[in-house]
């Protein structure tokens, strides 16, 4: 895949203006460059942001819930223990970013691209996320529960703790992950492609799915085991 842009790269670049005032519910942010701000408890519920760039700033807490980012940029951006659900993301590049502790359920993701971003207890549940890329990403205890992938792929990236209970993928490309740490919902990965490698890594998971007890041969039963297998000869 192609390296991450930089600001200059934006087709926007030359139109963008430094952001001034505060952030407001129902805001409308066009061609607006944050640049190394901090904001704390902001409340920009429904906002707008439309080709706007944002590098080095931190948002901790507050809510953004129903706010929509098209065609932004974010660079090396920290965003801790806001409420970003329901939200609408439409091409949007975010690098090196750190999202920690972020509720995002009910998000719509279209032609959204990570480069180099963490993810600690993110909440996914329930997002629609259409050709979006995690490029060497680490996604740990993040949760993708009931979410509908399609074109999603996940190259370079570690999954430590992801729940996929529910889940519903549609060509999601596992094959170049790092790590498939899925600890929940492993059956949901239909739909998806791994490689033979990961099979074997994930098939104590997808026997514990299956209802399938995997046992040696030779190795006593337990106790009750053979009885049934008598019943049902």
């Amino acid at each position: 895949m192609s390296a991450p842009r930089q600001l200059d790269d934006l087709p926007y670049a030359s139109h963008l203006r430094p952001f001034e005032g505060t952030l407001t519910v129902e805001g409308d942010y066009d061609t607006v460059h944050f640049d190394g701000g901090e904001f704390e408890g902001a409340e920009a519920g429904q906002a707008r942001f439309l080709e706007s760039a944002f590098s080095a700033v931190s948002f901790t807490g507050g809510r953004f819930s129903g706010a929509r980012f098209n065609d932004v940029w974010l660079d090396g951006v920290r965003w801790v223990g806001s409420d970003l659900a329901d939200g609408d993301w439409l091409d949007g590049e975010l690098i090196g970013c750190v999202l920690a502790g972020l509720e995002m359920f009910g998000t719509v993701m279209h032609r959204v691209t990570f480069h180099r971003c963490k993810f600690e207890s993110v909440n996914l549940r329930g997002t629609e996320l259409r050709e979006v890329t995690f490029a060497d990403c680490l996604l740990r205890d993040t949760d993708l529960g009931g979410a509908k992938l399609t074109d999603v792929s996940f190259p370079g990236s570690t999954l430590d703790g992801v729940r996929c209970g529910d889940a519903r993928m549609t060509r999601v490309d596992l094959r170049d992950a790092a790590r498939l740490g899925i600890t929940e919902g492993v059956d949901a990965l239909r739909g998806a492609t791994i490689t033979g490698g990961q099979l074997l890594e994930l098939a104590p998971r997808f026997a514990q799915a299956l209802g399938v007890t995997v046992q040696d041969s030779g190795t006593a039963l337990r106790p009750g085991t053979a009885k049934r297998r008598r019943r049902g000869a």
